[in-house]
Protein backbone atom coordinates (compact mmCIF):
# COMPACT_ATOMS: atom_id res chain seq x y z
CA UNK A 1 0.00 0.00 0.00
CA UNK A 2 1.41 3.52 -1.03
CA UNK A 3 2.48 5.32 2.28
CA UNK A 4 0.17 8.48 0.99
CA UNK A 5 -3.14 6.99 1.07
CA UNK A 6 -5.39 5.97 3.34
CA UNK A 7 -5.43 3.24 5.52
CA UNK A 8 -7.85 0.73 5.89
CA UNK A 9 -7.91 -2.92 7.72
CA UNK A 10 -9.24 -6.09 5.76
CA UNK A 11 -12.52 -6.54 6.14
CA UNK A 12 -13.40 -2.87 7.41
CA UNK A 13 -16.74 -1.03 6.12
CA UNK A 14 -16.11 1.90 4.45
CA UNK A 15 -18.27 5.46 3.36
CA UNK A 16 -16.88 7.41 0.97
CA UNK A 17 -18.32 11.23 0.87
CA UNK A 18 -16.79 12.95 -2.38
CA UNK A 19 -17.11 16.26 -3.11
CA UNK A 20 -15.60 19.74 -3.91
CA UNK A 21 -15.44 20.67 -0.01
CA UNK A 22 -15.62 24.57 -0.86
CA UNK A 23 -15.83 25.40 1.70
CA UNK A 24 -16.31 22.25 3.99
CA UNK A 25 -18.51 23.09 6.64
CA UNK A 26 -21.07 21.77 9.86
CA UNK A 27 -23.76 19.99 7.45
CA UNK A 28 -20.68 17.77 6.05
CA UNK A 29 -19.73 17.07 9.24
CA UNK A 30 -22.96 16.16 10.35
CA UNK A 31 -24.15 13.53 7.46
CA UNK A 32 -20.66 11.89 7.87
CA UNK A 33 -21.75 11.09 11.76
CA UNK A 34 -25.50 10.22 10.98
CA UNK A 35 -23.59 7.72 8.31
CA UNK A 36 -21.50 6.13 10.84
CA UNK A 37 -24.26 5.37 13.30
CA UNK A 38 -26.86 4.70 10.48
CA UNK A 39 -24.87 2.50 8.04
CA UNK A 40 -23.22 0.73 10.63
CA UNK A 41 -19.69 1.93 8.89
CA UNK A 42 -16.00 1.53 10.52
CA UNK A 43 -14.79 4.69 8.48
CA UNK A 44 -15.57 7.52 6.57
CA UNK A 45 -13.19 9.01 3.88
CA UNK A 46 -14.27 12.69 2.70
CA UNK A 47 -12.59 12.54 -0.49
CA UNK A 48 -11.90 15.59 -1.72
CA UNK A 49 -11.91 16.30 -5.36
CA UNK A 50 -9.81 18.47 -7.65
CA UNK A 51 -13.25 19.65 -9.12
CA UNK A 52 -16.37 18.40 -10.07
CA UNK A 53 -16.96 18.09 -13.88
CA UNK A 54 -20.87 18.89 -13.76
CA UNK A 55 -19.90 22.54 -12.27
CA UNK A 56 -18.60 24.91 -14.60
CA UNK A 57 -16.57 26.90 -12.11
CA UNK A 58 -13.03 25.61 -10.53
CA UNK A 59 -12.98 25.53 -6.60
CA UNK A 60 -10.32 26.73 -4.20
CA UNK A 61 -7.02 25.25 -3.89
CA UNK A 62 -6.56 21.82 -3.01
CA UNK A 63 -4.36 22.23 -0.30
CA UNK A 64 -6.97 25.04 1.42
CA UNK A 65 -10.01 23.02 1.22
CA UNK A 66 -8.04 20.07 3.41
CA UNK A 67 -6.65 22.48 5.56
CA UNK A 68 -10.36 23.79 6.23
CA UNK A 69 -11.81 19.83 5.84
CA UNK A 70 -9.50 19.03 8.53
CA UNK A 71 -10.40 21.45 10.72
CA UNK A 72 -14.38 21.31 10.27
CA UNK A 73 -14.29 17.17 10.81
CA UNK A 74 -11.99 16.26 13.32
CA UNK A 75 -13.10 12.82 14.40
CA UNK A 76 -11.37 9.29 14.95
CA UNK A 77 -12.92 7.23 12.06
CA UNK A 78 -12.88 10.18 9.45
CA UNK A 79 -10.09 10.56 6.99
CA UNK A 80 -10.02 13.85 5.01
CA UNK A 81 -7.96 12.66 1.97
CA UNK A 82 -7.11 14.16 -1.87
CA UNK A 83 -6.89 10.05 -3.21
CA UNK A 84 -9.01 11.39 -6.55
CA UNK A 85 -5.84 14.20 -6.93
CA UNK A 86 -3.57 11.36 -6.02
CA UNK A 87 -5.32 8.17 -8.52
CA UNK A 88 -5.28 10.70 -11.41
CA UNK A 89 -9.12 10.12 -11.64
CA UNK A 90 -12.08 12.85 -12.27
CA UNK A 91 -15.36 10.94 -12.29
CA UNK A 92 -16.66 8.38 -9.43
CA UNK A 93 -16.75 5.52 -11.55
CA UNK A 94 -13.21 5.16 -12.29
CA UNK A 95 -12.10 6.27 -8.68
CA UNK A 96 -14.53 3.78 -6.99
CA UNK A 97 -12.63 1.41 -9.51
CA UNK A 98 -8.98 2.20 -8.63
CA UNK A 99 -9.88 2.41 -5.10
CA UNK A 100 -11.28 -0.99 -4.65
CA UNK A 101 -8.33 -2.34 -6.43
CA UNK A 102 -5.91 -0.90 -4.05
CA UNK A 103 -8.22 -2.07 -1.18
CA UNK A 104 -9.26 -5.89 -1.64
CA UNK A 105 -10.91 -6.86 1.03
CA UNK A 106 -12.84 -4.29 2.44
CA UNK A 107 -16.07 -3.02 1.29
CA UNK A 108 -17.24 0.88 0.29
CA UNK A 109 -20.71 2.88 0.71
CA UNK A 110 -21.08 5.70 -1.31
CA UNK A 111 -22.62 7.94 0.62
CA UNK A 112 -24.22 11.08 -1.14
CA UNK A 113 -27.28 13.74 0.08
CA UNK A 114 -30.48 13.32 -1.20
CA UNK A 115 -30.08 16.08 -3.61
CA UNK A 116 -27.42 14.19 -5.25
CA UNK A 117 -29.45 11.11 -6.22
CA UNK A 118 -32.20 13.12 -7.41
CA UNK A 119 -29.61 14.14 -10.48
CA UNK A 120 -27.54 10.44 -10.40
CA UNK A 121 -28.21 9.37 -13.44
CA UNK A 122 -26.53 12.65 -14.81
CA UNK A 123 -23.14 11.11 -13.31
CA UNK A 124 -20.89 9.65 -15.79
CA UNK A 125 -21.44 5.61 -15.83
CA UNK A 126 -23.82 5.88 -13.14
CA UNK A 127 -25.19 2.21 -13.34
CA UNK A 128 -22.14 1.13 -13.04
CA UNK A 129 -21.88 2.56 -9.72
CA UNK A 130 -24.53 1.23 -8.41
CA UNK A 131 -23.49 -2.28 -9.30
CA UNK A 132 -20.04 -1.80 -8.07
CA UNK A 133 -20.98 -0.20 -4.07
CA UNK A 134 -24.08 -0.04 -2.30
CA UNK A 135 -25.11 3.70 -1.98
CA UNK A 136 -25.86 5.45 1.18
CA UNK A 137 -28.29 8.34 0.98
CA UNK A 138 -29.25 11.09 3.81
CA UNK A 139 -31.85 13.11 3.52
CA UNK A 140 -31.60 16.91 3.58
CA UNK A 141 -33.94 19.98 2.77
CA UNK A 142 -36.36 19.90 0.64
CA UNK A 143 -34.90 16.86 -1.50
CA UNK A 144 -36.71 13.85 -0.28
CA UNK A 145 -39.61 13.80 -2.78
CA UNK A 146 -37.21 14.66 -6.16
CA UNK A 147 -34.67 12.31 -4.66
CA UNK A 148 -37.44 9.63 -3.82
CA UNK A 149 -38.60 10.30 -7.70
CA UNK A 150 -35.45 10.61 -9.40
CA UNK A 151 -35.02 7.96 -12.13
CA UNK A 152 -32.11 5.81 -10.22
CA UNK A 153 -34.76 5.54 -7.87
CA UNK A 154 -37.12 4.07 -10.03
CA UNK A 155 -34.67 1.92 -12.29
CA UNK A 156 -33.46 0.18 -8.77
CA UNK A 157 -36.39 0.10 -6.71
CA UNK A 158 -35.98 -3.11 -6.06
CA UNK A 159 -32.73 -3.07 -4.68
CA UNK A 160 -34.18 -0.87 -2.09
CA UNK A 161 -32.63 -1.55 1.25
CA UNK A 162 -35.21 -0.35 4.11
CA UNK A 163 -34.36 2.54 6.40
CA UNK A 164 -35.00 0.47 9.02
CA UNK A 165 -32.40 -2.18 7.73
CA UNK A 166 -29.83 0.46 7.39
CA UNK A 167 -27.13 -0.87 9.85
CA UNK A 168 -27.33 -4.43 7.17
CA UNK A 169 -26.34 -2.00 3.76
CA UNK A 170 -22.86 -1.96 4.08
CA UNK A 171 -22.82 -5.75 3.80
CA UNK A 172 -25.46 -5.72 1.52
CA UNK A 173 -24.13 -7.05 -2.60
CA UNK A 174 -24.69 -4.35 -4.57
CA UNK A 175 -26.97 -2.88 -6.56
CA UNK A 176 -28.15 -2.29 -3.01
CA UNK A 177 -29.30 1.49 -2.08
CA UNK A 178 -30.64 3.15 1.49
CA UNK A 179 -32.79 6.76 1.96
CA UNK A 180 -32.39 7.54 5.03
CA UNK A 181 -34.25 10.73 7.00
CA UNK A 182 -31.79 12.86 9.33
CA UNK A 183 -32.38 15.38 11.16
CA UNK A 184 -31.57 18.15 9.46
CA UNK A 185 -28.95 21.10 9.02
CA UNK A 186 -29.76 23.98 6.52
CA UNK A 187 -26.37 24.92 5.54
CA UNK A 188 -24.67 25.04 1.96
CA UNK A 189 -21.00 25.56 0.56
CA UNK A 190 -22.87 27.98 -1.89
CA UNK A 191 -24.83 29.71 0.39
CA UNK A 192 -21.25 29.94 2.69
CA UNK A 193 -19.29 31.40 -0.75
CA UNK A 194 -22.37 33.95 -1.43
CA UNK A 195 -22.25 35.33 2.32
CA UNK A 196 -18.55 35.92 1.73
CA UNK A 197 -17.65 33.17 4.39
CA UNK A 198 -15.04 31.74 2.03
CA UNK A 199 -12.32 34.00 0.64
CA UNK A 200 -10.52 31.35 -0.95
CA UNK A 201 -12.91 30.64 -2.86
CA UNK A 202 -11.98 30.47 -6.82
CA UNK A 203 -13.15 33.10 -9.44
Amino acid sequence: MRYDLPFAARGQTIGLLGGSFDPAHAGHAHITREALKRFGLDAVWWLVSPGNPLKTHGPAPMQERLIHARCVMNHPRVTVTDIEARLGTRYTAETLRHIQRLYPGRRFVWLMGADNLAQFHMWQDWRGIMHRVPLGILARPGQRISARMSKAASVYARDRVPARASQLLARADPPAWCFVNVPMMDVSSSAIRAAGGWSSQAG
